[in-house]
């Protein structure tokens, strides 16, 4: 009865996969910390291009464009990361 609990867990949790899950972990922690301050530069750039457009249309246009596709992507970047932290508490 000792030697199937002893290999029960040694199959539970293999090295590998707590491997994997540590650098999947530090790799989304990276990305989300980066992904603020490049939201900020790219709309803090969109709004120097709507303001120094001297009325060209086409600056204008093209500002508005970066500044809502950055926040777009950001709070996809923030569901995301919900969604994926949400999953994993209910797995666990």
């Amino acid at each position: 009865m000792l030697v199937c609990a002893t290999n029960s867990y040694a199959a539970a949790y293999p090295a590998l996969i707590t491997k994997l899950q540590d650098a999947f972990d530090s790799i989304q922690k990276w990305l989300l910390a980066l992904a603020t301050p490049a939201a900020g530069v790219s709309i803090a750039t969109g709004a120097f291009m709507k303001k120094f457009s001297f009325g060209d249309d086409e600056k204008i246009r093209t500002g508005k464009k970066l500044i809502r596709t950055a926040l777009f992507s950001y709070i996809f970047i923030i569901l995301l990361n919900l969604i994926l932290t949400t999953i994993s508490n209910l797995l666990s």
